[in-house]
């Protein structure tokens, strides 16, 4: 029996099937790209899916039926949360430092132009504003949620942030839609390959925010939120005001500025 207030993490399979679906996805990913084959992406996939359900379960039994998560508990997982959100920053700050050193200095290949010569880039008020201001109206949202469930509106609580899903749906339909139908591809120079690298990954985290919230809606459906146990919720709205803040700069940068 322990007499602090500190969760010992009991051992856990989660962290070795992790790694081995890191394995797996990179050696796929190889395999794909000079074989066309998925089978082994796609055992990635399935790795993955079943260590997020799992890990994610336990997380939520200690969290909600365990009592484990005590006030010291939450302050760790915050500063948690905080440092990865700083590590994501540095993150996306290596793809904005290959944009603005091509962008600012184009060299002679690239015909000291920026867009590079035959480039047509996207119209910045065409589907990327559209993008914008979905992905601005669904911050609001998830805002909105918070202070629904600090002030136990539990249901108005569900309807915000289903509609803050819905938006990063479309969001990401809209940018997939965006490729489909680029006139470059990533193979198109330097300009190619930081726009498709830089919105590829900032779209990817666009799905993981929304897995994220899917979760907490299941949560909140259940019961398991409350105005005084629900920072589960407060990590994925941080998590989702972050991506907004990246897409500000992608938008201003990556596609107003390069038009």
């Amino acid at each position: 029996m322990s007499f602090h207030t500190f969760h010992i993490v009991e051992k856990s399979p989660w962290p070795l099937t992790g790694s081995i679906r890191a394995l797996v996805l990179t050696t796929g990913l190889i395999n794909f790209i000079h074989n066309n084959n998925i089978y082994l992406l796609s055992l990635a996939f399935i790795i993955i899916i079943i260590t997020i359900i799992q890990w994610w379960r336990d997380i939520i039994r200690e969290g909600s039926f365990q009592g484990l998560h005590t006030l010291k508990v939450v302050e760790g997982l915050k500063w948690g949360i905080i440092l990865f959100i700083v590590s994501e920053i540095f993150f996306f700050l290596s793809f904005f430092w290959a944009f603005f050193h091509a962008r600012l200095s184009p060299n002679i290949e690239l015909g000291v132009l920026w867009p590079p010569m035959g480039i047509s880039p996207f119209n910045p008020f065409h589907i990327p504003l559209l993008n914008t201001t979905i992905l601005l109206s669904s911050g609001a949202t998830v805002t909105w949620r918070h202070h629904r469930i600090i002030n136990k509106a539990y249901s108005q609580a569900f309807t915000s942030l289903l509609l803050t899903i819905l938006l990063g749906v479309y969001f990401t339909a809209l940018q997939a839609l965006e490729y489909v139908e680029a006139p470059f591809s990533i193979s198109d120079s330097i300009y190619g390959t930081t726009f498709f690298v830089s919105t590829g990954f900032h779209g990817l985290h666009v799905l993981i925010g929304t897995t994220f919230l899917i979760i907490n809606l299941y949560r909140i459906f259940l019961g398991h939120l409350s105005n005084t146990h629900h920072f589960s919720f407060e990590a994925a709205a941080w998590y989702w005001h972050f991506v907004d803040v990246v897409w500000l700069f992608l938008y201003t940068f990556v596609y107003w500025w390069a038009f």
